[in-house]
Order: structure tokens, then C-alpha cells, then sequence
């Protein structure tokens, strides 16, 4: 799992910490920010606000605040005004091997009235309105030439179609909601109407294979929060509040390099000129936070302790070989309705990555290490400085 990826191998000593400290940034956190729509793609129009260009001026603020951190490599889908396919714009994250995928959008609803702002993760949803805003956004595959055979006969009106994209529903969910998580955090600290992290089966999402997210920054059918989405300095908050929330995760879950700093309010970039292209128009709630309910985290006093975390599931699943593989040793945590399958537990760093070996040749590509201290979970980097 690329969540260790620029952890090299160590002993936990005084010595490996001087070493962890020299060496785990040596490769860049590599983040691909995709602006919806594009060209004759124009998104939604209401009140003389157009999405496309309104996602691309917040999106490539965005990338410019973040390349302000020499451990951030930001890699675009599009920088201007431009028609990009849906498979496409994923394809543009899984060839850089980015470690997230963020796309950037603009919501709208016949009932002007409605606002706020939501971010959604890969996955189906019995939440109607959730369904609709995915279809709305999927339609846009019907721009594209042949796309019934391009996307093996996807139709976005169709409730069928959506049944094929529930395997991968769960491939780095919980890292997913972890990053949608905080974009949320940073709009409500803006005093942003918060409505919530949602699922949704959006195409975008389903074709990248990383943590991936999509944001809708808030409702330019809503005449109020449209003209501030249009503005320069409506922009510019919504910018640095999405970076913020990259950089937090960044810090999270793959260290901090020497710059990562948040970004300040009152910070300004260089001014984005808009395109001057215009015209044509064409939930899963957020989980409960409960208390584990099945083996407890382990508390150590004050010795970190390491797992490995299979996968984030909504199904529970009887914690014996058969269900994972082969593998045992296995415990579980949940959050609501989200069960964390975790393999293994040890407090040596060494045995932590021979489990994380072991776990992906069972054919968990998708894990990675997870790091616990006195019963609470702390980042992989903090556990090694212990």
C-alpha cells in the first residue's frame, strides 16, 4: 500500500529514528486534482455561473497552494478549458501512481434555496438524491464517442448498470472518508453548511484505484452561494480550505515534509485567470462514531503497537481463516456501520512489515499499516519516533 511507501527499512533505535527522519520523504505525495467538466462540457449553469470554470479557477488555485510544499508533486487532469473523458481523468491518476485522486465540483438543484457543501466516496447508495447526483454527473459519458462499448454498455440511466461498480465500492474506503472527512471539517471551520460525507457511484471515482474523493464546494443554483463561488475571493477560501485538508491527510497518514504548513486565511496566491469560454447548459450518511466491538485496541503503556488493516467493509464478517484468506490473528473495529479488518498485532516494526507482506501475497493489495498507542490510533511516523 502506498501509505508506507517512503518508509525504508529500519530498526526501532535512536539511530533508525535519525534515519527515518533523513529518508521518508525522498519520494513526493503525489495528488491529482481533476476540474469537472470541460470544453463543451459545461457542467451546471444557473444565474450566469458555469461549473467548468468555476471547478478549474478552485482547482488550480488549489495546485498552486500545494505546490508551495516541496513533499507535494500535484498533477492535473486538466488546466484548461478542455474536454477530458471520465476513464480518462482517472487514468491520469493510476499512470502517475498518485496517492489521491480529488475531483472538484460545483452542485446545483432546482430549488434555488438549496446550499451547502458535500464530498462523496466511491460507492452505491439507497439514497435516492444521492443516486441522482451520480447519474447527473455520469451523463457526461454520453459526450464521449462509442461510449456504450468504451464503458462495456454503462448506461447512466440505468439502475443496472450501477450493480457492476459495487465491487470496487470498498477499495480504500475508509482512507477515502478519512480525506472526505477533512475537507468537510474545513468547510464547516469556513462556516460552510456542512451536508455531510456521502457514497455515490460516480464513474470518475470507480476507475481510480487510490483513495478518491468528489467534492462539491457548494450550489451555484443558490444565487447567494453561486456569486460567491464565481468570485476571486470566494475561490480563494474554498481553495485553501481544500488544500488545508489534503495537507492534514498528507501529515496523517504519509508524514510531514518540512513545508507542509497549513495555509493561513489571509495567504494569497497568484491570481488564476478564469477561461473565457461560456455559455450552454447542457445518502450514505456519515457513520456514527461507536466504540469498538470486537477486540479492544491495545494499550501498552506507552509502547506503540503496529497492525495491519485489511479492509473497510459494511458487511460483518466472522473473524476466522476462511473469511481472510487463510489469515488469522484477525480483529476487528467499527465505526457505525463500517467494520475495520485488522491482521496481526506486534510491537516490533520489522514483524510489523513482514505481516504487511504477508497480507498483500494473501491478496490484500490494498493494505497497510496502522500504528496504536495507550488504546488510541496514531500515525506509523509518530509510532516510530517513540
Amino acid at each position: 500500500m502506498k501509505v508506507i511507501k517512503n518508509i525504508k527499512t529500519i530498526t526501532i533505535t535512536a539511530l533508525a529514528v535519525l534515519f527515518f527522519s533523513t529518508t521518508a520523504h525522498s519520494q513526493k505525495f503525489k495528488v491529482t486534482l481533476d476540474a469537472g467538466h470541460g470544453d463543451h462540457d459545461y457542467g451546471a449553469v444557473y444565474h450566469g455561473h458555469i461549473e467548468k470554470n468555476i471547478a478549474l479557477a478552485v482547482t488550480l488555485k488549489v495546485g498552486k497552494l500545494l505546490e508551495k510544499s516541496s513533499g507535494i508533486d500535484v498533477i492535473y487532469t486538466r488546466k484548461g478549458d478542455q474536454f477530458i473523458a471520465l476513464d480518462e481523468r482517472a487514468n491520469i491518476a493510476n499512470r502517475a501512481d498518485a496517492d489521491i485522486f480529488v475531483s472538484i465540483h460545483c452542485n446545483a438543484n432546482a430549488n434555488n434555496a438549496a446550499d451547502g457543501c458535500e464530498t462523496y466516496v466511491m460507492g452505491m447508495s439507497k439514497n435516492a438524491s444521492n443516486l441522482e447526483a451520480a447519474k447527473r454527473e455520469n451523463s457526461v459519458v454520453t459526450l464521449e464517442k462509442d461510449y456504450k462499448q468504451k464503458y462495456e454498455g454503462f448506461d447512466p440511466k440505468s439502475p443496472e448498470s450501477y450493480a457492476g461498480m459495487t465491487m470496487a465500492q470498498e477499495l480504500y474506503l475508509e482512507q477515502s472518508i478519512a480525506l472526505a472527512g477533512k475537507v468537510q471539517g474545513q468547510f464547516i471551520q469556513l462556516g460552510k453548511k456542512s451536508r455531510g460525507v456521502k457514497q455515490a457511484p460516480y464513474m470518475v471515482l470507480h476507475k481510480a484505484y487510490m483513495p478518491r474523493i468528489l467534492i462539491e464546494m457548494g450550489f451555484i443554483s443558490n444565487p447567494a452561494e453561486g456569486a460567491k463561488l464565481d468570485s476571486e475571493a470566494g475561490q480563494q477560501e474554498i481553495a485553501e480550505s481544500i488544500a488545508n485538508a489534503i495537507i492534514s491527510y498528507k501529515k496523517e497518514y504519509f508524514g510531514a515534509s518540512d513545508n507542509d504548513n497549513a495555509i493561513k486565511p489571509s495567504q494569497q496566491i497568484e491570481a488564476v485567470k478564469k477561461p473565457d469560454t461560456l455559455t450552454k447548459k447542457p445518502t450514505v450518511k456519515t457513520p456514527d462514531v461507536k466504540k469498538p466491538e470486537a477486540k479492544s485496541d491495545p494499550v501498552n503503556s506507552g509502547v506503540a503497537t503496529f497492525k495491519v488493516q485489511l479492509s473497510a467493509s459494511g458487511r460483518k464478517l466472522e473473524l476466522v481463516p476462511s473469511n481472510f484468506n487463510g489469515l488469522s490473528n484477525i480483529s476487528v473495529s467499527s465505526d457505525g456501520s463500517l467494520y475495520k479488518y485488522m491482521y496481526g498485532e506486534t510491537t516490533n516494526y520489522d514483524e510489523a512489515k513482514r505481516l504487511l507482506s504477508e497480507a498483500k501475497a494473501k491478496g490484500y493489495s490494498s493494505a497497510f499499516l496502522i500504528a496504536f498507542k495507550n488504546g488510541k490510533k496514531v500515525s506509523v511516523q509518530d509510532a516510530l519516533k517513540q
